[in-house]
């Protein structure tokens, strides 16, 4: 799998996700087999003039690599003078274009861009201009119904030198909600010669093969199927074996790896707060999962916490 210059292990890629892919969730799915990590949505604006804070999300290792920046902005020059100060941050540059969240579509980022086609490619062009990284866009099918333009969108995106593009066949009013429409990007992957990473629905390691047949994608995004279950990574790499389901102690390994990650970076005050919906999550499915995820959001210290998560994966095995 080729992206520009650089050269991928495989084609499923772990998604950029605000508030849940930092550094220690990264590295995780990185131990389980993606080809390639993106780091959480950062702002352009930030960058420029609240250094330090926007900074953080771009905390790095070398057991990630090759890693991905997610820049999110409307305006091109200051998307490009974003992407100079983080040119040596990853091995690659991602422009969002897709994001729903209503704080960043006020500010003309996100999927508002999908609304101004002459914006996108002043934003490609400005940004291309300025990196020799691999540059991709990721993208959803349009606004809403009846302002699907995803096709239009990706050809501006490889005329001004996108490498390649991520589509999210939803559009921007669906949210999550309703069904992928994996025609699209089976369409979007018929029309550009820029290889196209598939993302959405993708909930097993079935669902990235059943994408990848039915759309001929070039590539694989795992995003909310990856919360807690970095098995789907590893599995999905395994066409020719069925894998069995992580066991109680397997996912304990995880989970208190995940945890110690965390704590290890973030330090406990903000473990004790962020680390949570991960623990509930690597807990879905399980006998008792219930009473532990109450236990887990009512833990007031590190030491309840991963003693909790002790005795509740010891208790199922």
């Amino acid at each position: 799998m080729r992206i520009g210059s650089l050269t991928l292990s495989n084609h499923v890629f772990l998604a950029p996700m605000a508030g849940i892919s930092d550094l220690p969730f990264r590295r995780i799915a990185k131990d389980f087999g993606a080809g390639l990590v993106f780091s959480e949505m950062v702002s352009a604006n930030g960058l420029l003039f609240d250094g330090q804070r926007t900074r953080e999300l771009l905390r790095s290792s070398a057991q990630e690599q090759p890693l991905a920046v997610q820049l999110f902005g409307a305006e091109p020059d200051i998307l490009a003078r974003a992407a100079s100060l983080v040119e040596d941050d990853g091995a690659l540059l991602d422009i969002n274009m897709g994001c729903p969240v209503k704080k960043v579509v006020r500010g003309g980022a996100g999927s508002a861009l999908l609304r101004e086609p002459l914006r996108v490619a002043r934003i490609v062009r400005a940004v291309r201009c300025v990196t020799a990284r691999p540059l991709t866009v990721k993208i959803r099918s349009g606004w809403d119904a009846n302002s699907i333009n995803f096709l239009e969108i990706g050809r501006i995106a490889q005329e001004e030198g996108a490498d390649a593009i991520t589509l999210h066949p939803r559009t921007r009013a669906e949210g999550f909600g309703g069904k992928a429409a994996w025609e699209h990007i089976a369409s979007l992957k018929k029309r550009l010669r820029i290889p196209v990473i598939g993302s959405g629905d993708i909930f097993s390691a079935a669902d990235v093969h059943a994408m990848q047949a039915q759309t001929g994608c070039d590539a694989v995004m795992v995003a909310r199927g990856g919360y807690g279950n970095p098995w789907l990574l590893r599995d999905s790499l395994n066409r020719d074996a069925q894998s069995p389901l992580p066991t109680s102690e397997e996912r304990l390994e995880i989970a208190l790896r995940h945890f110690e990650l965390h704590l290890d970076l973030f330090g406990p005050r903000r473990t004790l707060g962020e680390m949570r919906k991960h623990l509930c999550w690597y807990s879905r499915g399980l006998n008792g999962a219930a009473a532990y995820r109450a236990l887990v959001n009512n833990s007031t210290s590190i030491e309840a916490l991963r003693e909790t998560t002790r005795a509740f994966y010891l208790a199922e095995s």
